[in-house]
């Protein structure tokens, strides 16, 4: 198959969809690579580097939309990519499509079949490629929180993990997930007080066990929550239903009653959101304030690490990537768990809980939500 991998054109976004490496493993399976010119700079890697690993730099994202079959991305493809892409066209990459009914309508008249990383499921209910950008995401919350809350960002002033006689910041989690444990993690860390808000007792349980105590639990309901976040300095937002919209859990009336100079970082925000006050912003312009509460919402916050990101990222992606390239569509009935990934497929939606998010029907030819 002849593979394509074109530049990240969303704003501060330096990912790559492929590595080297992993050029290196599609190529030695018998398949023709395509770099767009430049595409790895922003990670780390050459143009040299990739005709190393058997790729062929083209000079332009048309050039790599003509030319291949199957386009590997990491961010959702822009207006101008959504014109690229034809009905021949496998598109694997994120897609977040539940908050963002003008992708999905470029997609869907586009014909292309289009496969979210996000929804990509395994064996054990997990969300496999989307673990590795959660690790990095929740990590750099903590880290993006932590710069956020000094007074000249506009935070309250306070250093995140204190000093000998003066208490450290109290950091509020909700979500339990693989971004909550590893904002939990960085936090725990870096000695601020730590409370993990999440709604499975199993999970709970597991925190506990993970953290020996060290890292707060409490049950995830409407008091609770209300009860943590006016204790809270930052307060990270790491729920995630799949394919779905994020839940509201923080409410604009909320933010008059929140300790001003506090900070609320949204994970979420690529699934719309989990608090009220949430858009999206940008690395280059990060943050906003609303009712003196500091808002921190980028939407790709891996992309401030992506030589990390890329590596990580293809890592958990190759063996899913291969499989399309091997054998095309044809994988999808073969493997349900990649299947789940399928979100648009000629002009129809795949996945039951964009579809319910965006008000629409969708289809499923490959039988993957009836198992």
């Amino acid at each position: 198959m002849r593979v394509g991998v074109p530049k990240e054109i969303k704003p501060n976004e330096h990912r790559i969809g492929l590595t080297p490496t992993a050029v290196r493993e599609y190529v030695s399976h018998g398949h023709e690579v395509f770099i767009e010119k430049g595409a790895g700079v922003g990670a780390g890697f050459t143009d040299a580097v990739y005709e190393r690993a058997g790729a062929t730099i083209l000079p332009d994202a048309d050039a790599i939309f003509k030319q291949s079959q199957m386009i590997v991305k990491v961010k959702e493809p822009q207006p101008v990519e959504w014109a690229r892409l034809t009905k021949d066209h496998i598109l694997f990459t994120y897609l977040h499509l539940a908050p963002d009914p003008e992708q999905t309508k470029g997609l869907l008249e586009s014909g292309c079949a289009a496969i979210a990383y996000e929804t990509v499921t395994d064996s054990k209910g997990g969300l496999p490629l989307l673990a590795p950008m959660s690790e990095v995401a929740g990590r750099i919350a903590v880290f993006s929180a932590a710069e956020t809350l000094l007074k000249h960002n506009g935070g309250m002033g306070l250093l995140l993990c204190g000093v000998p006689g003066v208490q450290p910041a109290r950091v509020v989690v909700l979500g339990g997930g693989v971004v909550g444990i590893n904002a939990a993690r960085m936090a725990m860390g870096l000695n601020a007080e730590v409370v993990v808000m999440e709604r499975s007792i199993p999970r709970m349980r597991e925190i506990d066990d993970i953290f020996l105590g060290r890292v707060l639990t409490r049950y995830s309901a409407i008091d609770s929550i209300e009860e943590e976040i006016l204790k809270a300095d930052v307060v990270i937002g790491a729920v995630l239903t799949a394919g779905a919209a994020a839940p509201k859990l923080v409410r604009k009336e909320h933010l008059k009653r929140m300790k001003p100079g506090s900070v609320l970082v949204d994970v979420s925000i690529d699934q719309g959101g989990c608090f009220e006050t949430s858009k999206p912003t940008t690395h280059a312009d990060p943050t906003y304030v609303v009712d003196g509460v500091v808002h921190y919402c980028v939407a790709n916050m891996p992309g401030a690490a992506p030589r990390t990101s890329s590596e990580a990222l293809n890592n958990a992606t190759l063996p899913f990537g291969l499989a399309l390239a091997n054998q095309g569509l044809d994988a999808l009935k073969k493997d349900p768990h990649l299947a789940r990934g399928l979100n648009v497929l000629h002009g129809k939606l795949t996945h039951p809980a964009v579809a319910e998010a965006l008000g629409m029907s969708f289809d499923d030819p490959y039988k993957a939500w009836k198992q």
